[in-house]
């Protein structure tokens, strides 16, 4: 999650909401890195789908069985639906996100009847995923 919260502040020093997500493999290692760049890029360029893209590169397959997936807020539907897609086996966030969040915060997809499971783990260094959102959104008012 450390690697996640760098990422997270590299997105608001370039006018990203702070969002950063990493992709570990079974051993452990750091497979793939995202930002959030929508602001740069499109609206699909949210920190997970980055760090998918990234791992899926890193691996040559868009299967990323048995990774995991650490990301500073709860990915939203689009994302938890990317990381579905992918087949990655646990979803790791820090901040809750009572708005859009996908697992749990506003809805949790994971509790549909689909064909694959994905462990979900929730306020993993949540404050310090919290006060990244907060000071970011505070000095843009």
């Amino acid at each position: 999650m450390e690697a996640a919260l760098e990422l997270a502040r590299e997105a608001a020093l370039a006018g990203e909401t702070p969002v950063g997500a990493v992709i570990v493999d079974g051993e452990g290692h750091i497979i793939g890195r995202g930002r959030n760049r929508t602001e740069a890029r499109d609206a699909t360029a949210h920190a997970e789908v980055e760090a998918i893209r990234d791992a899926s590169r890193e691996l040559g397959t868009w299967r990323l069985e048995g990774c995991a997936l650490y990301v500073t807020m709860e990915p939203c539907p689009m994302c938890a639906g990317a990381a579905y897609n992918a087949r990655i086996a646990k979803i790791v966030y820090g901040a809750k996100d009572p708005r859009a969040g996908a697992c749990g915060g506003l809805f949790n997809l994971f509790m549909e009847p689909l064909d694959r499971k994905i462990k979900i783990y929730g306020g993993v260094l949540e404050q310090e995923c919290r006060e990244i959102l907060r000071d970011f959104f505070e000095k843009r008012r």
